[in-house]
């Protein structure tokens, strides 16, 4: 079988990640610039953008941080404009708030949609033309094994910003892909991306499948899968990378 999409025959180039500052974020930058890609680091800590630039540079790879507040849709033309074209957007940046829903403040849900939802659209509508008329791209966003199951704790709001991200997801894949660009929905389960936060992730690690909670560099790798020309014909997806736990 004969592949001819133009997808197979791209170098790797510039790849945009939101929150990669720390966390996850970082991970998927580190992982992005090991396959050749150029990344363009953007947060809100300027000492934080560097560190991960330097790590990035100190393994051979290229990185840039572009400072910027993702709640504020100037801010988002802004960063668009600096950056230019890119081949790979990841959705990643966002925050969670828990609590009980009569306890949830209008100011902390209005905060919550705008980091998980409205950002990530805004982002979408600055990048994704460009690279529909170019006629390829990935778009990789970052939900939660949130968005498919409720938990305890608190977590519906969270929950129903990561299922609203998992829906522009469907909703992008019918408006972008016919012209090339590939969208699709990583949703991790827990993740140990604070250290002072590691009891809670073992906890709920404990409830997944695998009896554990996932390293970032582990869902890195899919979000690096997702990029590369290896992926081609997966667009539209929700893929669970959380060991089990929204399968049991």
């Amino acid at each position: 079988m004969s592949f001819e999409r133009a997808d197979f025959h791209l170098q790797p180039s510039t790849a945009l990640v939101t929150g990669a500052t720390a966390g996850l974020g970082r991970a998927v930058a580190k992982r992005l610039a090991e396959d050749g890609f150029t990344v363009i680091v953007v947060g809100r800590n300027a000492e934080r953008g560097a560190d991960t630039v330097r790590e990035i540079t100190e393994m051979g790879g290229h990185a840039r941080f572009i400072a910027a507040r993702l709640d504020s849709p100037d801010d988002i033309q802004r960063l668009a404009i600096e950056v230019g074209d890119i081949d790979v957007l990841v959705n990643n940046a966002g925050h969670s708030v828990f609590g009980p829903t009569e306890e949830l403040k209008v100011e902390e849900f209005d905060s919550l949609f705008a980091s998980n939802v409205r950002a990530p659209y805004f982002l979408v509508a600055a990048f994704a033309p460009a690279m529909a008329a170019r006629g390829t791209g990935s778009i990789i966003n970052i939900g939660s094994m949130s968005g498919s199951l409720g938990l305890p704790g608190g977590s519906a709001a969270y929950g129903a910003s990561k299922a609203a991200l998992a829906a522009l997801t469907r909703g992008w894949t019918a408006e972008y892909s016919p012209r090339g660009v590939r969208i699709n929905t990583v949703a991790p389960g827990p993740v140990y991306t604070r250290p002072e936060a590691r009891d809670l992730f073992d906890a709920l690690g404990e409830t997944t499948a695998m009896h554990r909670a996932a390293e970032p560099a582990e869902i890195a790798e899919v979000v690096a899968f997702l990029a590369s020309p290896r992926a081609s014909y997966v667009t539209g997806a929700l893929i669970a990378a959380d060991g089990g736990r929204t399968a049991i």
